[in-house]
């Protein structure tokens, strides 16, 4: 057989049925959640907004860590550094809240580029303490700046909260579609990226970072990529967060439960795939439903459960049900079939 026959016998397929059915149930909830405000209550409506920004923050953190092979210990510097950007801009440069959203988002990215060029020259245990340190730095630093409250914090305005509205909605429902459009977005743009040439070097990357260089991948780019993106996202997710909350403290903004509760999520879920963060995010709130009325013991629990499923299930609830059934509701592998119609005419069987 010929090498042009060869290749049109040959097809390469990512999608499947059950992908396509998932898309349209996607798609139908998506609507749903953006009618939510028009039909539910104030209490829920922000609880779903907690619910999301859980979601994209697991989400980045999966695809530096479960893609890129980055173990970061320190996201919670890119979040708090949103935090205080979109106080800065709303309370000191008297920009309007929601646009200081995208800037937090991104200084985050911009920051985010020497601090790559610093870790990235750190490798395995060595680079998760130095992104630890890096946000430590980050929370001492902002700890000595008097104009945002020092240490004690400072609370927004209440003439800047009530400015974050657009139109006739109100701040609860801006505040929802922002964080429903980031939890989209996280999902949607790791997705594309996985499904693109740059996402077959980053799996490459992740499973053996020499032998991809070797190759002729161009490591460092494809991981800077990555760092600035999910900078950009967590800077931008930390803006939400405090905008939302109202108040902002380095004890709180720095705090490295930030990155625990991200990693919680996706080991329970599936680190490796986008389906894992989903279900992290849903057992990890059904956790805390239940359970946050036990105090300490709660972050006990957590831990236990983290313990339990690393050890009987490794690539967690949804890795070892979707492993076990060949299921995948966002297809990123490829798949080679063999093209019927190639092989119709008995003479090309011969070839």
């Amino acid at each position: 057989m010929t090498t042009e026959l060869k290749a049109r016998a040959i097809r390469v397929k990512q999608s499947s049925p059950v992908s396509c059915i998932s898309a349209v149930g996607a798609a139908l909830l998506v609507a749903f959640l953006i009618s939510a405000p028009s039909w539910i209550d104030r209490g829920h409506l922000s609880l779903l907004v907690e619910f999301f920004y859980f979601l994209a923050l697991a989400q980045m953190w999966n695809l530096l860590a479960g893609f890129a092979g980055i173990i970061s210990l320190g996201q919670q510097a890119f979040l708090g550094l949103g935090g205080y950007v979109v106080f800065f801009a709303a309370m000191r440069m008297g920009w309007n809240p929601v646009a200081a959203l995208v800037l937090a988002g991104v200084v985050g990215g911009l920051v985010a580029v020497p601090g790559a060029l610093i870790v990235f020259r750190l490798h395995g245990a060595y680079l998760a303490i130095g992104t630890w340190v890096v946000a430590e730095t980050f929370k001492l630093a902002f700890s000595e700046v008097k104009s945002l409250g020092a240490g004690s914090g400072i609370s927004l305005l209440a003439a800047v909260a009530r400015a974050v509205r657009i139109g006739p909605f109100s701040r609860d429902t801006v505040l929802y579609g922002a964080a429903l459009l980031i939890a989209l977005l996280s999902i949607v743009c790791s997705y594309v990226l996985l499904r693109s040439q740059a996402g077959l070097a980053l799996t490459a990357i992740r499973d053996n970072e020499a032998t991809a260089r070797s190759v002729g991948v161009n490591s460092l780019r494809i991981k800077l990529l990555v760092f600035v993106g999910t900078g950009f996202g967590t800077a931008l997710t930390g803006a939400l967060i405090y905008l939302s909350k109202l108040r902002i403290s380095p004890a709180a903004a720095f705090d490295i439960n930030w990155t625990s509760y991200m990693i919680f999520i996706v080991v329970i879920g599936g680190i490796g795939t986008l389906e894992g963060p989903i279900v992290g995010t849903l057992v990890f709130f059904l956790l805390r439903q239940y359970l946050a009325d036990l105090g300490s013991w709660y972050l006990i629990v957590l831990g236990v459960v983290a313990v339990v499923v690393m050890l009987k299930m490794p690539s967690g609830l949804w890795g070892t049900f979707a492993k076990n059934r060949d299921i995948s509701l966002f297809p990123t592998r490829r798949r080679l079939f063999l093209n019927a119609d190639e092989y119709a005419d008995p003479g090309k069987l011969r070839a």
